[in-house]
């Protein structure tokens, strides 16, 4: 089945904790520190794989997360890193985050690879907060939470040339007879419920890739049929093959209404350079109608140096012409044209920022750094609550708790750790 869009969940790996360890050796009375570091966390990293075609892989499955770090040990030693989880798409894949819409990645060729969500760095061990002051320290970090992400993913075909028409216009049929595509064929509008892919050997030196975008009709701009699910394939495609129906009632008012929907989906599809191929000549109705039909898309504004022709797919009546005029179009297009869509990058907010709420069971203070802070602290530890208790100097929220009114005994609460305040 073809899938184009999905949605999932992806995981970074956890890094591993840092540990409070001291030196027990037999001829050793006061060994020193040492708790070694926890590893890091994996990454969750999305690659291109050519051989994919679809999204169908996350029918099915929708979590994904890496391997977290493991912990320090003794002996200053250092836990192993998690492994990374690489996640496969096929070529063609936006990565929206489903939260904020924002776009993280556009992966198009082979290979190609971006990290979505970065593990977490490992804990430091106590070994690491030895000095000369405090030689025995009994305090250590825990591992970074994981990052955890909400993706949106959405296929957009990668093609030369985008075949487009109304239902039941031979647009399958021009793919089965010119590739090695295979089709579902039917004498029935919307029988081609899914675009499909195929390539095309003009000659030794030669290929078009050709996408068959399922029928459109009016409204489908709107998302009626199945518009926005089709539309979206035509705007990878760098020339189209607009196919009319010899047979239709009105094949120059079809030809109208299709580039009216491409236009009002994205007004950059209106521009795509397009060949017009008036299908089933071989009927001898549709044959009839051709120089009159030829006259009234040229009035349109079909003319020029793409004049329209006239086929039969089914036949294989200039068929090949067909291809060699869209291969010309394509050539003498500028390289930058059909350019992909280029990832949105947005300035994150300064990490130490925070905020405070006034709420019914007390305060709620967020904020990545104090949040991270506050996932890796071992609160067991006294050295380690001091610790924190440093951040929350240094970040200025004591400070501004005061401000606020904040008394003795009332609850904080960062992250998910609920805390009394003293003074």
């Amino acid at each position: 089945m073809f899938i184009d869009q999905a949605r999932i969940q992806v995981s970074s790996g956890k890094g591993g904790n840092g540990i409070v360890h001291f030196r027990r050796e037999k001829y050793v009375p006061l060994g020193g520190p040492d708790g070694g570091d926890g590893g890091r966390g994996g990454d969750v990293i999305f690659e291109v794989k050519p051989t994919l075609n679809t999204l169908s892989a996350f029918q099915h499955k929708q979590r994904f997360k890496a391997e977290a770090g493991k912990n320090g040990g003794g002996n200053n030693k250092t836990g192993r890193s998690g492994e990374d989880l690489v996640i496969h798409v096929p070529p063609g894949t936006l990565i929206y985050d489903d939260e904020t819409g924002d776009l993280l990645g556009d992966l198009l060729t082979s290979e190609e690879r971006i990290v979505i969500a970065k593990g977490g760095v490992g804990g430091k061990g106590n070994a690491r907060f030895a000095t000369s002051r405090n030689q025995a320290p009994r305090i250590a970090e825990k591992g970074e939470p994981a990052q955890i992400h909400q993706i949106r993913l959405e296929l957009r075909l990668i093609a030369d040339i985008g075949i487009v028409g109304v239902p039941n216009a031979g647009k399958s049929t021009l793919l089965s007879v010119v590739t090695n595509a295979k089709p579902k064929i039917a004498a029935y509008p919307f029988t081609t419920l899914e675009p499909n892919l195929g390539v095309a050997e003009l000659d030794d030196d030669l290929t078009l890739v050709l996408a068959d975008i399922p029928g459109l009709i009016e409204g489908a701009h709107q998302g009626v049929g199945l518009g926005h699910e089709f539309l979206r394939h035509v705007q990878r495609t760098k020339v189209l093959i607009h196919v009319l129906d010899g047979l239709a009632e009105d094949p120059v008012l079809d030809f109208a209404q299709i580039n009216s929907e491409l236009a009002l989906f994205d007004p950059k599809l209106g521009e795509k350079p397009q060949i017009v191929a008036f299908n089933k000549i071989d009927m001898p109705e549709a044959l009839e109608r051709w120089p009159l039909v030829e006259k009234q898309l040229q009035k349109h504004g079909v003319g020029g140096n793409i004049k329209p022709m006239a086929i039969s797919a089914l036949a294989r009546t200039n068929v090949r012409e067909l291809l060699f005029k869209a291969a010309r179009v394509l050539a003498e297009l500028p390289d930058d044209v059909a350019e992909p869509e280029l990832p949105v990058y947005r300035m994150e907010s300064d990490p130490q920022d925070f905020t405070i709420q006034e709420r019914a069971q007390g305060w709620r203070v967020s904020g990545k750094a104090i949040e991270r802070a506050a996932a890796m602290t071992y609160w067991e530890y006294d050295q380690s609550v001091r610790r924190f208790q440093h951040i929350l100097h240094s970040l200025g929220i004591d400070d501004a708790l005061r401000e606020l009114g904040v008394q003795e005994g009332d609850t904080v609460l960062i992250g998910e750790f609920e805390l009394e305040w003293t003074d």
